[in-house]
């Protein structure tokens, strides 16, 4: 697989407290200079990183209910509309795990909730369902449950919780999940070897912060 783009997979991601309007800068910058898919940021900067992408092929993503996805439903909703008239093309938004740890019916009415409004704005959604929290038949659960709400995709880690993205947990989501639904693996990905494993593994999306330096072991693995 050394002869695929892994920059068209990469999501060049930044949702540091310490975020600034210079972050946006250089995000915008970076993923213009390697041809990044799309970058990931704060939702308080998505109108300045829409004027910054100007006709740039560059999706602006944001977040929603994040990083710990106990909001309200109707606090995602206002988030989400928010976004979306600033001008984001894709949300990430952070599944309920507290509601369903806790037996209730509520997380699979919220996420249908939240992608209706993405893609009555044509959006699309992706769902975070923060894999460090949950056993494997509980991922397959969950996984289910956001594919039948209709997501686009569903995501492993917001990269806040004790472990990230892990290929194991990849394997599983894509055994379960229809072809339809695609796979974001972020949180620790800081390598090229560590990026390919999980688009071997099924992963459609990376989502990191490492986005450069796996290019530049890219650049190197496939001059070899």
């Amino acid at each position: 697989m050394n002869d695929i783009k892994i920059n068209r997979y990469i999501e060049h991601t930044k949702l540091s407290p310490t975020f600034t309007d210079n972050d946006v800068y250089s995000l915008v910058e970076e993923a213009a200079e390697n041809e990044f898919l799309g970058i990931c940021l704060p939702p308080f900067w998505v109108k300045k990183a829409k004027r910054e992408i100007g006709d740039q092929d560059i999706q602006l993503v944001s977040v929603a209910g994040f990083p710990l996805g106990y909001n309200m439903t109707e606090t995602k909703i206002e988030e989400m509309k928010k976004m979306i008239d600033d001008g984001v093309d894709e949300i990430d938004m952070v599944f309920n795990v507290s509601s369903f740890k806790a037996g209730m019916i509520w997380p699979k009415i919220e996420v249908a909730k939240c992608a209706s409004l993405a893609h009555d704005n044509f959006k699309i959604l992706k769902v975070i369902i923060e894999t460090a929290y949950l056993n494997e038949d509980e991922i397959r659960t969950i996984s289910k449950i956001c594919a039948d709400a209709g997501v686009d995709f569903v995501k492993t880690s917001t990269g806040f919780a004790p472990s990230g993205a892990q290929t194991s947990d990849i394997i599983t989501m894509r055994d379960c999940l229809p072809s339809n639904v695609g796979i974001k693996a972020s949180g620790g990905i800081s390598s090229y070897d560590e990026a390919l494993k999980m688009i071997k593994a099924g992963a459609d999306r990376i989502g990191t912060s490492k986005g450069i330096k796996i290019m530049e072991e890219f650049k190197k693995a496939t001059k070899a």
